[in-house]
């Protein structure tokens, strides 16, 4: 069913100029879900090590005003910047938190205490591993319409990519606090997606241990949380409902035990998180070989996970001191020449794809496709974030010619991502 879903929303040469439509803007979804005075509300202090660490991982950094609109920018890059993914957690013994289940809200710099757990209680109940966690366990949800109303079917898409973005962040948090991470795709999201009221609005897509695993096991408890309405304005798309119920089930999953390591001074990887932004205009100068070497070094380092799947990584050099210009696959040269002209054209003739200085195209054959489509955008992350440190510009390019990358590329794997990296243009 993925692979269809996938199939059915492929751009075309045909299709993006045959299937343009007008957005509607009086039906633009609200980018904040926001619980009720009713739930108590803790905000967050960012001189609080620990309130600091869930900022990191999708609170807002800028706002930017247009004529009748309003961006408000996050640590995570977002498709549109329209958001549509919601982070919960379940605290235990963490201090300065109630034992509980909580709401980030980044439009109040706050969390909200959605339920109370008491001594056995717990999420974990719900996972393959029902051992109590000693810290945080953290759900990302979608709200795939304030992705849809812009992109239509394709939305998935981003909404995966997206909650990926945003399991980066998580762990450029976890860096910097020195907390170990576990990344989950394989538990009951099913009935979890009921116990927090989602309705047909919003469903669980990955979650994350950060924490000790105790000796005793999480009992049952009852949640039946209210809905509330994250976007005031929905409109249903059967096709993503449908792929979702169809993704849900993982197979032959493998198990990645491994951490990355990273090579990041703390102080700047801090602001480099606030700062990052995605560029709009590449300068058309090189960057140098150990640049690029620093970039792809810090995207192919292992993502701890219960469901692992393969990514892999072409690139397209257009511009780099030191390398020949080509297209390229694991360090390997497949092709020499100049392809700046075919990347442009390959992302929907975008300048960004062909002003780069390397432009990324990532790709899979995995089953598992809410697994691997979010190892893609966590791997973007990692492009972004290790490109903004050392000052190179980066942009993630979620629509492109499928057939034509596949093509050009030779492969016959699904095209998952593509970004580009290279000078800012405003830097110069």
């Amino acid at each position: 069913m993925t692979n269809s879903y996938h199939e059915a929303t492929k751009h075309t040469y045909l299709s993006v100029r045959s299937g343009a439509r007008q957005l509607e803007w009086s039906k633009m979804p609200k980018t904040f879900k926001i619980y009720p005075n009713s739930f108590a509300v803790k905000r967050l202090e960012l001189d609080n090590k620990i309130d600091r660490f869930i900022y990191l991982i999708g609170g807002i950094t800028a706002k930017k005003v247009y004529p009748g609109v309003e961006y408000y920018l996050r640590t995570v890059p977002s498709a549109g910047a329209l958001y549509p993914v919601e982070i919960y957690f379940q605290a235990r013994d963490v201090e300065g938190f109630k034992n509980g289940i909580y709401h980030f809200s980044p439009a109040e710099n706050a969390v909200r205490l959605l339920h109370e757990i008491i001594d056995e209680e717990g999420v974990e109940f719900h996972l393959k591993d029902k051992r109590m966690i000693k810290g945080f366990l953290f759900l990302f949800s979608s709200v795939y319409f304030r992705s849809s109303w812009k992109y239509s079917s394709r939305a998935f898409r981003y909404a995966l990519l997206d909650t990926g973005h945003v399991l980066g962040a998580l762990e450029a948090s976890c860096y910097l606090y020195e907390h170990a991470f576990f990344i989950l795709y394989d538990f009951d999201k099913k009935i979890l997606n009921e116990k927090f009221g989602f309705k047909d609005r919003e469903f669980f897509l990955s979650g994350a241990k950060v924490g000790i695993p105790q000796k005793r096991e999480a009992k049952f408890f009852k949640l039946n949380l209210p809905f509330v309405e994250p976007t005031e304005t929905f409109e249903k798309n059967e096709l993503i409902q449908e792929s979702y119920i169809e993704s849900l089930r993982l197979k032959n999953c493998k198990k990645e035990y491994r951490f990355p390591k990273f090579n990041f001074h703390k102080e700047r990887f801090f602001e480099t998180i606030l700062n990052r932004r995605s560029i709009r205009e590449f300068s058309k100068s090189p960057i140098k070989s150990e640049e690029f070497e620093y970039i792809y070094q810090t995207m192919i380092e292992p993502i701890p996970s219960d469901c692992d799947e393969k990514v892999k990584i072409y690139y397209i050099v257009n511009k780099v001191s030191g390398m020949k210009q080509g297209l390229y696959k694991n360090k390997e040269l497949l092709k020499e020449g100049d392809f700046s002209q075919i990347a442009r054209y390959l992302c929907l003739e975008q300048a960004l794809g062909g002003d780069s200085a390397v432009t990324f195209f990532l790709t899979s054959n995995a089953k598992n496709y809410q697994s691997l489509y979010q190892k893609a955008g966590l791997i973007g992350q990692r492009c972004y974030l290790s490109s903004e440190y050392i000052q190179i510009g980066c942009s993630g390019i979620g629509a492109y010619y499928d057939d034509e990358v596949k093509n050009f590329l030779h492969s016959d794997d699904m095209v998952l991502y593509a970004l580009s990296i290279g000078n800012n243009k405003e830097r110069l």
